[in-house]
């Protein structure tokens, strides 16, 4: 019997080591793949012997000892299930790769806009580095540990469509709306019909010691979580300046515009005698404006950048629902495509913190049909 082979992005987390269980109960012949970005240092990559971690030619690299999914203590943890599942296991250095993710991120905050390096990264890494491994290797799929799931067509075009997981705590489908059509076909997402708890279980009574491990909540290249003081940390431009009202009266002044995202309420450092929030940010004035609830209502936005895993003509509209942020639900809407790479959102009722930068991604229930990034707004 023909085994396919299958590539499996390895984080060291209870999903995608459950994952890898579950694929290989499926007949699969897995290869666990851990991406790490970093400085060279190569003590964080031996083994419990002492022995050198085996590494392809193209996986040189650091695992540095930061909190988050690319830890040296994940890739610690990734190795130890895929030895207890006797599959091959490598460590894929994306480190001249990730650069182009903090460059994206740091740009975006500089230019008044709140970027989604999560999802920048499964377009360009997670499902565009590693199905270059996979081609390399023989690979027909490659599988992640995203609560999302490959459905089988409900058209006669007989094309796989995506999914929210089953799960609608944990549903990451929106960060993977911006793959390629094309690799539908070869994507896995084996934990997507499932909820957290039974994988948990599952992690349990297969005797994996990450069951119990927590969920990675910070973005893997800015551990602390302190998004502004890493933007500045990086650049040698200045973005200080005002904090204003919207009829422009100033009323604060800030350290630089990365500290802020539309929507927010919280650390504009302003008392207002009641809630104010960042309703606008001005990269060319490095001005930061703020209002009341209302001044944030939009109506309608611009998506640019748009990638469709449907086909939806130019001057096509459809009803659907709208997920602005990853954390926001989605919102009732028509869309239409205006363009090769634009469509406009408009939203049956005001929607509020729409964050040009971030993505919106368009679904009809739970199939999503594409995104794009968020633009203009109105």
């Amino acid at each position: 019997m023909l085994r396919h082979r299958v590539v499996l992005a390895m984080s060291g987390g209870v999903d995608s080591s459950v994952a890898a269980s579950l694929l290989i109960e499926q007949g699969f012949d897995v290869i666990g793949v851990f991406m790490r970005h970093g400085e060279k240092s190569s003590a964080a990559c031996e083994l419990d012997s002492g022995k050198p971690n085996p590494l392809l030619p193209i996986l040189q690299g650091r695992l540095d000892h930061k909190q988050g999914c690319c830890s040296a203590s994940d890739a610690a943890d990734a190795r130890r299930v895929a030895d207890k599942f006797g599959i091959p296991f490598y460590a894929l250095d994306l480190e001249s790769d990730f650069k182009r993710i903090v460059d994206y991120f740091v740009g975006e905050y500089q230019n008044g806009r709140t970027p989604n390096p999560c999802a920048q990264c499964n377009n360009w890494l997670k499902f565009g580095r590693l199905f270059d491994y996979a081609d390399a290797v023989g690979a027909r799929y490659v599988a992640t540990g995203h609560y999302a799931q490959m459905l089988p067509s409900s058209s006669e075009s007989g094309e796989p469509e995506l999914h929210r997981g089953l799960d609608e705590g944990k549903d990451q489908a929106y960060v993977l709306t911006g793959i390629s059509k094309s690799l539908l076909p070869r994507m896995l997402l084996p934990v997507g019909g499932f909820q957290k708890s039974e994988i948990r279980r599952m992690a349990t009574d297969i005797g994996l010691r990450v069951a119990d491990k927590k969920d990675s909540q910070e973005i893997c290249f800015v551990t602390s979580g302190a998004h502004a003081q890493f933007v500045r940390d990086k650049s040698s431009v200045s973005t200080a300046g005002e904090i204003v009202t919207s009829d422009g009266k100033v009323v604060g002044s800030h350290a630089g515009i990365e500290g802020f995202t539309v929507g927010q309420r919280k650390g504009t450092g302003v008392a207002m005698g009641s809630p104010y929030y960042v309703t606008d940010i001005l990269p060319e004035s490095s001005r930061v404006v703020i209002g009341p609830l209302s001044e944030l209502a939009r109506s309608w936005l611009i998506a640019d950048g748009s990638n469709w895993l449907v086909d939806i003509p130019i001057g096509a509209k459809l009803h659907g629902e709208v997920q602005i942020r990853y954390n926001s639900g989605p919102e009732p809407a028509a869309v239409e495509r205006i363009s090769e790479k634009q469509f406009r959102v408009e939203f049956q009722s005001p929607s509020y913190a729409v964050s040009p930068g971030q993505l919106a991604a368009v679904f009809q229930g739970s199939r999503a049909l594409g995104c794009g990034w968020i633009g203009k707004t109105g």
